[in-house]
């Protein structure tokens, strides 16, 4: 689902020193992190760390405070200015507030919501020049998250899972070399979300970068080799699971005693 370009080889995302202030609150201090090209990673801190103002910084809906020496905090793929769109190309996001936008009164229909990708928009309007390529790049992002069977019906008819895939199928018809996914699981049972999780391996197995932001320790997929421990807006730690999914790490990441276990390929986390 991926396709080369001069992008591949520079890091995914590099943050130097970036703070961020929502009003009077300051939401990111200082934050620096670097996650390489191909590199999958979760990002996992409690409410309040600071996870949705990093997905917005990424997403270029919030920016840095201005730096004195006028250099940038934020490079994503090599590049500090993007346009959004082109940017979308390359780095597809997921999260609740896109669902919510699709999921909403207005009637969607799933085909339509995936091609819409293609014009950045909600859905497919007439003065959008739908092409076959398009066509058949949306119903190879259906088949690639097992959706083709909710073709044809609107997106507000859908499960909080099957909307999910169809807002992935839409991401990957441009072929991009990383996702951001926003809390992914929220909203889904045990059977969906184990279902769904295993969506998720298949892309990161097939060459998709998974950037995965959560606050479930037991969402963070077996292919993630990276972990980034935010708590009040500043990066405790990252490395290897090893070294950052342990009892010391995410009772100090939580503010209270947590208790890690291994159950298969995926880690779990209690109270302790």
């Amino acid at each position: 689902m991926t396709s080369h370009s001069p992008a591949a080889d520079m890091a995914l995302l590099e943050i130097d020193q970036a703070s961020v202030m929502q009003g009077d609150r300051l939401v990111l201090d200082r934050l620096s992190l670097r996650i390489a090209a191909h590199q999958h990673t979760a990002i996992l801190g409690p409410n309040g760390s600071g996870k949705s103002t990093l997905v917005k910084l990424i997403a270029r809906q919030l920016y840095p405070l201005a730096r004195s020496d006028g250099s940038g905090a934020v490079h994503i793929f090599g590049r500090e200015r993007w346009p959004v769109s082109e940017l979308r190309r390359l780095l597809g996001i997921v999260s609740p507030a896109v669902q919510l936008d699709y999921t909403s009164d207005t009637p969607v229909e799933v085909f339509d919501a995936v091609v819409s990708g293609f014009f950045a928009a909600r859905g497919v309007a007439r003065n959008h020049h739908v092409t076959d390529a398009m066509r058949e790049r949306a119903r190879e992002a259906l088949a690639h998250v097992d959706a083709m069977h909710l073709v044809g019906r609107p997106m507000a008819s859908l499960s909080t899972g099957e909307a999910r895939r169809v807002l992935i199928a839409r991401a990957l018809v441009h072929r991009p070399r990383a996702l951001l996914l926003d809390e992914p699981c929220a909203g889904l049972d045990m059977a969906s979300r184990r279902h769904f999780l295993e969506s998720l391996r298949e892309l990161a197995r097939t060459g998709t970068t998974l950037l995965l932001v959560t606050h479930h320790v037991e969402e963070i997929l077996p292919e993630i080799d990276h972990v980034v421990l935010l708590r009040d807006g500043q990066m405790l730690k990252q490395g290897n699971k090893a070294d950052t999914l342990t009892d010391a790490a995410l009772s100090a990441t939580f503010g209270m005693p947590v208790q890690v276990s291994r159950h298969g390929d995926y880690y779990a986390a209690t109270l302790g």
